[in-house]
């Protein structure tokens, strides 16, 4: 979610409310005799209207998981769960009198709303810049749950060109592109060459191509977790195919060409994979933990008032 100048009211709002919220605060401090507490009139207000801040932050889940349900637009609903959720917590720190609380419930909620208010506030500066830095370095991107079906097409076009490229060298010029021909006909009417070796063809190189493909370029193509491999840094890559490129004919540095851009897009497919994780994987602690927050919370309300 993107931070623009749609945020203003809210921004406004919150700060004027956490102005008045505080202002409130200094106030019923300075006129307590046995000072604030969250039992008292101005601190269940204060709870309450935390409390109802949280219940609608905690509302967006649902609202995204049954979008049929048209109340509001989802981006309204989205700024209110990002800076009405940020209101909450100064509210609820003033009805806590700025304490951890003296049971194990209280403090429990106390260590819980922290954790969800840093991991909030930390998924909301990933939301802004991530998207951005993805649009830059991700040239081709793609659809998040795709990525392994493009993966794989990557796979089989590489397959294609690298067995391709093996049999030009072996000699077959079936599978090589008029132009390629033509140059090696023309080869093949000087000096006794063969239209062949006019291509370059060598069956050793093709031993050197085939064995690339196979312990370089299909490991690395294949792979979605783990170590790095060495076509995954594109300085490496550059390198290894420069060296095939001095031990192949000119004639076939297209087809190698191919094959490099092909690593290119699979390193561009990773680099989305390992952004959207960090740009999704603060929900994981965000989410388990508010809904974990709203349950004790009202526990804790209904004990404090019947209690």
């Amino acid at each position: 979610m993107l931070i623009d100048r749609s945020h203003r009211p809210w921004f406004f709002f919150s700060v004027g409310g956490l102005a008045v919220a505080a202002i409130g605060y200094a106030i019923y401090d300075s006129m307590s005799v046995r000072g604030p507490s969250g039992g008292s009139p101005v601190g269940l207000i204060y709870g309450v209207l935390g409390y109802g801040f949280m219940l609608f932050a905690g509302l967006l889940g649902l609202r995204k998981k049954y979008p049929i349900w048209q109340v509001g637009r989802a981006t309204t609903w989205m700024r209110g769960h990002l800076w009405l959720g940020l209101l909450s917590f100064p509210l609820i720190l003033f009805h806590a009198a700025f304490s951890l609380g003296a049971g194990a419930l209280t403090r429990t909620l106390m260590v819980l709303f922290i954790v969800v208010a840093i991991s909030g506030i930390l998924g909301a500066i990933l939301q802004h810049f991530i998207p951005r830095l993805m649009t830059e370095r991700v040239q081709l991107e793609t659809i998040y749950e795709q990525i392994d079906s493009v993966r794989v097409q990557l796979l089989e076009e590489a397959q294609k060109i690298a067995a391709d490229l093996c049999s030009a060298l072996e000699g077959d010029l079936s599978f090589v592109g008029e132009k390629e021909r033509a140059l090696a006909a023309s080869a093949g009417t000087r000096g006794g060459l063969t239209f062949a070796s006019g291509l370059g063809a060598n069956d050793r190189t093709s031993d050197i191509v085939s064995e690339f493909f196979e312990t370089e370029m299909r490991p690395f193509l294949q792979q979605t977790t783990g170590k790095a491999l060495p076509l995954a840094d594109k300085a490496r890559a550059s390198a290894m195919f420069g060296q095939l490129r001095v031990q192949i004919s000119r004639n076939l540095w297209l087809k190698l060409a191919d094959l490099e851009n092909l690593c290119d897009e699979k390193r561009g497919l990773d680099r989305q994979r390992r952004m959207h994780h960090i740009l999704h994987g603060w929900l994981l602690v965000h989410i388990p933990a508010s809904y974990a927050l709203l349950g004790l919370a009202a526990i804790h309300a209904v004990f404090a008032l019947r209690y």
